[in-house]
C-alpha cells in the first residue's frame, strides 16, 4: 500500500467521507488528483480496508461515503507505528536554483518573484484554515494547539505549512537581494 492509501485511511478513520471530500481535505498537504484518489478508494474497498454507504442525491449521481473497516484500522495503526520515510524533494525551483548562474538575469529574478507569489497564496490559505480552527475551538475544552483537541494534527500541519511558506518567502527575498548585486 502506498502513502496516499494510508493517508486516505487516516482521513476516513477520523470522519467518513466521500472521494471529493477526501480530495479537499488532502489539498493543503498532499498533491493528489481525483484520478488517483477514486481508483485507490475502490481498491481499498475491494481489499477490505474501507467500506462505503451509497447516498442518493437528486441533482447528481449517488455519492459513496467511505468508512474504515477493522482491517483498515489495523493497517493504519501498523503504518502509524513505523518511522516516516525521508522526505522526497521534487521542486523544480531547486534544480533551477542550482543552475542559476547560467540563467538570464531577468529570468532568474522572475523565478523567485513568482515563487514568492505562490507562497503568499498558500500562506493565505493556511492562515484562513488556522483561523477557522481557532474560531471553532470555542466548542471544545482545549484550543486547537493542545494535543487533546480533536483537530490537533490538522492544526499543527497547517501551522507547519504556514511557517514553511514564510520561510520560503524570506529565502526568495534574500536571493532576490543577492541577485541585485550582479555586475
Amino acid at each position: 500500500m502506498n502513502t496516499l492509501a494510508y493517508g486516505l485511511l487516516g482521513l476516513v478513520a477520523r470522519t467518513p467521507s466521500s472521494g471529493y471530500d477526501l480530495m479537499l481535505q488532502l489539498q493543503p498537504f498532499w498533491q493528489a488528483k481525483h484520478s488517483q484518489i477514486y481508483p485507490l478508494l475502490a481498491k481499498l474497498e475491494q481489499e477490505g480496508y474501507l467500506e462505503f454507504t451509497r447516498i442518493h442525491q437528486t441533482d447528481r449521481p449517488d455519492k459513496k461515503v467511505y468508512s474504515i473497516t477493522e482491517k483498515g484500522q489495523i493497517a493504519l495503526q501498523v503504518w502509524l507505528s513505523e518511522p516516516a520515510a525521508e522526505p522526497v524533494v521534487r521542486d523544480e525551483l531547486v534544480l533551477k536554483t542550482y543552475c542559476l548562474g547560467l540563467a538570464d538575469e531577468n529570468a532568474a529574478a522572475t523565478m523567485f518573484v513568482e515563487r514568492i507569489q505562490q507562497c503568499r497564496e498558500h500562506l493565505d490559505m493556511y492562515e484562513h484554515y488556522i483561523q477557522e480552527y481557532q474560531a471553532d475551538a470555542v466548542d471544545h475544552p482545549h484550543p486547537p494547539d493542545h494535543p487533546d483537541h480533536p483537530a490537533f494534527g490538522e492544526y499543527i500541519l497547517l501551522s507547519w505549512g504556514a511557517r514553511r511558506m514564510k520561510e520560503d518567502i524570506a529565502w526568495c527575498e534574500w536571493v532576490l537581494e543577492l541577485l541585485q548585486k550582479r555586475g
